[in-house]
């Protein structure tokens, strides 16, 4: 599996590649455990200090592999609670490590869905001119209820909740004035953002680094499990409406009517 993630370190600074490219980096199972693997080798690289995310081809990701994660069988989604087998939440990524390292995603073309919780769980975010971005879980009938809580963490609270209730595309331009991202780059030139970035961050002492990552992912956590412990008992991914909305996203069409059931 290490192949759909690829690692490259140059000095102390590691680059993480999503390695999808055929399939945009659309997550399937395999591919979010092989992501894990990959962070926690740079957790205990003892020359690895940061760390750049982004992805082959053109698009960072878009998202959940609809036909394995979100048109499993009713049955399946029971047993595991969501579209989302256990040791393959994207949501369980930054949390536990060791040495509690930063990570800067690096992101172009397309941040959609589950992308975006990996964006901004990140420590700091570079986006490309014109990415765009969307909260798919909104029209799919999963609810952007994580997403809200990340972005009101990330200070943007009123687009936060303009986008969690109309779940529209919306582009890096419009993230970045809202704060929602920390560098914006040329399109072609957010590696070399990300890279200057990550430089910056590597100049200082790496405890003291450290010591603020981890203090702001146990934060982070602590917002992100009240918020799913809020939308767990609706259990969203046995309704009808996401059903229809995962078949239509599949079949490429629009979805029919939403029943609200």
């Amino acid at each position: 599996m290490a192949e759909l993630v690829e690692y490259e370190r140059d000095g102390s600074i590691v680059t993480l590649r999503l390695n999808r490219p055929e399939k945009l980096n659309a997550f399937n199972d395999d591919m979010v455990i092989a992501l894990g693997e990959q962070l926690r080798r740079f957790d205990v690289d003892p020359a690895a200090n940061v760390a750049v995310l982004c992805g082959n081809g053109r698009a960072f990701c878009t998202g959940a592999d609809v036909q394995q994660r979100q048109l499993r069988p009713r049955e399946e989604l029971e047993r595991l609670g969501g579209p989302q087998a256990h040791g393959a939440k994207v949501g369980d990524l930054f949390i536990d490590f060791v040495n509690w390292k930063p990570v800067i995603a690096c992101v172009h073309g397309y941040v959609l869905g589950l992308a975006m919780g990996l964006m901004l769980d990140s420590d700091l975010i570079v986006a490309e001119e014109g990415t765009q971005m969307q909260i798919t879980e909104v029209s799919r009938g999963l609810g952007g209820a994580r997403y809200w809580a990340v972005m009101q963490f990330r200070g943007a609270s009123a687009l936060g909740t303009e986008l969690a209730l109309t779940g529209r595309m919306f582009d890096a331009e419009e993230a970045f004035r809202h704060g929602l991202v920390n560098r914006l780059a040329p399109v072609g030139g957010g590696l070399d953002a990300a890279y200057e970035l990550a430089r910056e961050v590597d100049r200082n002492p790496p405890l003291s680094v450290r010591a603020s990552v981890r203090t702001r992912r146990w934060y982070l956590k602590r917002l992100t499990e009240e918020a799913d412990m809020q939308q767990a008992p609706l259990r969203l991914y046995l309704t009808e409406d996401f059903q229809e909305a995962a078949r239509a996203r599949s079949e490429r069409r629009e979805p029919r009517p939403f029943q609200g059931r």
